[in-house]
This record gives C-alpha cells, structure tokens and sequence, in this order.
C-alpha cells in the first residue's frame, strides 16, 4: 500500500496534514475510552500531540466517505532515529470488524519506511490482533533486550496498571510481546505467525498466567491493621 491517497469503497486513508487537525480532540477521546475499555495503560495523548503529527508528516488518518473520522496512526522514533514505533493505533468503534486496522498499520508502516529506511520497527503489545497484523508485515517476536533502551520510550509504560510487573522485571519482561522489524535481517520475508497462531496465544497466556502469579504473590496485601504484610 503506498503512502499516498488511498480510496476504498468506504473510507480514504492517507497521511494526515493540517486539514485534519479539527479531527484532534475526537482522537484523543477514542484513545481515552479505549483505555478504559481494555483496561490496560495507553499512554494520554492531548490534541496538541495529535495535531503535531499531522503537521511533521508522521500519521496516517483514515475517514469514512461522508467524512466521518475513521482510523489514526503515528510514528515516533528513539534512539536518535536509529528504532521506529508505529504507535497509537485507533480505529472508531463504528468501523471496526471491517479490516480498516491492517489497511492503516500498512500504511503507517509503509510511511516509516518511507521516512526511516534503515530503522528498526519495534512494538510492545498485549493483543493477538495486533500480533498478527505486525506478522504479517514482516516482524517477530523478540525480547525486550532487542527494543530500543531509551527511557523515554519505556516511560509511556508508567500510566500502565501493569508498570509494576516490568518494573520488577528490571524492564526485561512483562505481559506485553516485543516485535521487531528489522530490513537487514527481513529483505522481503515475513514471519508467518498464522501457522502458529494457537500455539502463539497459548504461551502468551500462560506467559501471563505466570507473570501475574508471581506477581502478585510478591505484592504486599493490607491486613485489617493497615500495615503491609508479606
């Protein structure tokens, strides 16, 4: 998919630019009630953010015919611009189920090599959906020695119920997958997650399971005194 204007049927998705910056504040309140939905940490963004995305070229937005906002994307690097991160995926409740989420991660994604060719692509997630739709482009599951180490990046993971775990963890784990797109080592190739993808969920959750029971056994509880107790 190129990066340029795409028309479907039902939607236009292309790199978003200043005439999309009334479509800020609407983005920002999907973010939010995604967050509450899912009931795990997305980092806040605030409208400004958004529109300063759109205004250096780095997010793809998609719009429904009738002009209704549809599906956003953006790109942040770290590392000096040497790690990518194709990051704040949001599609409206309204079109989801339609495919629009891979058609805006292929763009974003083919923004970002557009823009960064040598870069690194990385991503940490939780969803299987997303899992299959970074496979499918190209990168695989990794540790997270092989992401990026710049704080900044991993301070987005503080407003996440679950900094506890990657904090206990030294930052080297957590319920989240890393994935990594690498274009000297893909050249083209694809990690097909598909053949995989039962077994592929299944570690994930016991990795959880794990994760969380040793969690949580590590976590002082409040006794009927109010002092923690181990």
């Amino acid at each position: 998919m190129a990066t340029t204007k795409i028309a479907t049927s039902e939607f236009i998705i292309q790199p978003a630019n200043s005439s999309h910056f009334q479509y800020a504040k609407e983005i920002c309140i999907q973010y939010a009630e995604s967050a509450k939905q899912r009931g795990t940490g997305i980092a806040k963004r605030t409208p400004e953010y958004v529109i300063e995305k759109m205004r250096e070229g780095k997010a793809i937005i998609a719009l429904h015919r009738d002009g209704r906002f549809a599906g956003f994307s953006y790109i942040e690097t770290w590392s000096h611009g040497k790690y990518v991160a194709n990051s704040g995926l949001i599609i409206n409740p309204e079109f989801r189920n339609k495919g629009l989420g891979s058609d805006v991660k292929e763009a974003i994604f083919e923004l970002s090599k557009q823009k960064y060719p040598e870069a690194k692509f990385f991503g940490i997630t939780t969803s299987m959906a997303v899992l299959k739709m970074n496979s499918d482009l190209g990168y695989r599951p990794v540790t997270f020695s092989e992401l990026t180490q710049d704080d900044e990046f991993w301070k987005g993971c503080n407003s996440c119920p679950n900094v506890d775990i990657l904090t206990r963890n030294n930052r080297n784990m957590c319920l989240c997958t890393g994935m990594l797109y690498d274009p000297a080592q893909n050249a083209g190739k694809k990690f097909d997650i598909r053949k995989q993808l039962a077994k592929f969920e299944r570690w994930l959750r016991m990795k959880q399971y794990i994760l969380l029971k040793k969690f949580r056994s590590d976590t002082p509880f409040e006794n009927t005194n109010g002092n923690s107790s181990v």
